[in-house]
């Protein structure tokens, strides 16, 4: 996580998004070796396709279920230690929840009407194709821009960002690669253009990016695994007080009852 990379990652998408969005066929011509004429894109008819997306995000799943599952084994025991840092737990979760869950596939591809490949009427479909900037597209809802599951995969770099110096390397080309293979899947599949998938990649490493900072490098903000630790403990003991403080003082360990 450190600015050479976010330097290559801004130069490419600048280079990306001025090359594709003055000459926007590129897209569609990226698209067209994935389809078969006439017919329909590569995956698009074979049987085993939707095995294959799940078991892709499966092994998304098997790096999020680790920090879900220790923040709430916080929450329900909140004076226990936490079975991974806190800080990892923190930065897996949020950034998995703002890249493919929230920017992705809660504001984009809800909002950004860009139809699929599979849509457009260059392909079979009833839908005009837009650039990837252009918000003016046909599609109403989970549409093209950006890719969600590649946004997924990408992912990956997060964990990746927490290897140990030695593997670190090695562990972000193989979330790179992972992330490329899947978004080149959707492709296969006409879910996605080519720009959606480097969007995707692009705005899950700039999230990835800045929370890391927030957490691991910028000075003014950032923390301890135990300063987190305690801040998440004391959500469930806010919320228990009330009920500790009305409880009658005959309930009160320590406090033998009284006869009325």
């Amino acid at each position: 996580m450190n600015r050479t990379a976010l330097a290559v990652v801004l130069a490419l998408a600048v280079a990306i998004g001025l090359v594709f969005g003055l000459f926007p066929q590129l897209d569609m011509k990226i698209a067209a070796p994935f389809y078969v004429a006439g017919r329909h894109f590569l995956l698009g008819d074979v049987d085993w396709h939707t095995w294959l997306r799940d078991q892709a995000m499966f092994v998304v799943a098997l790096f999020v279920a680790p920090p879900i599952i220790a923040l709430v084994f916080k929450l329900i025991f909140p004076r226990r230690r936490m079975p991974m840092p806190a800080r990892a737990a923190v930065y897996l979760a949020v950034t998995f929840a703002l890249a493919p869950g929230v920017l992705a596939n809660g504001i984009l591809k809800d909002h950004w009407p860009r139809s699929r490949p599979v849509d457009v009427q260059e392909f079979q479909g009833s839908e005009r194709f837009t650039p990837w900037w252009d918000p003016r597209g046909d599609c109403t809802m989970n549409c093209s821009f950006v890719s969600g599951e590649a946004a997924g995969a990408y992912w990956l770099i997060a964990p990746a960002s927490l290897a140990p110096p030695q593997w670190r390397p090695l562990a972000y080309a193989a979330a790179v690669a992972f992330g490329t293979a899947v978004g080149l899947m959707r492709m296969a599949f006409g879910g996605h253009f080519f720009t959606d998938v480097v969007f995707a990649g692009v705005f899950t490493y700039l999230i990835i990016w800045t929370v890391h900072g927030l957490i691991y490098r910028w000075r003014p903000t950032r923390t301890s695994d135990e300063a987190i630790e305690n801040a998440i403990a004391a959500i469930p003991m806010a919320i228990m007080s009330p009920f500790r403080r009305n409880r009658p003082a005959d309930d009160k360990p320590g406090l033998p009852g009284r006869s009325p």
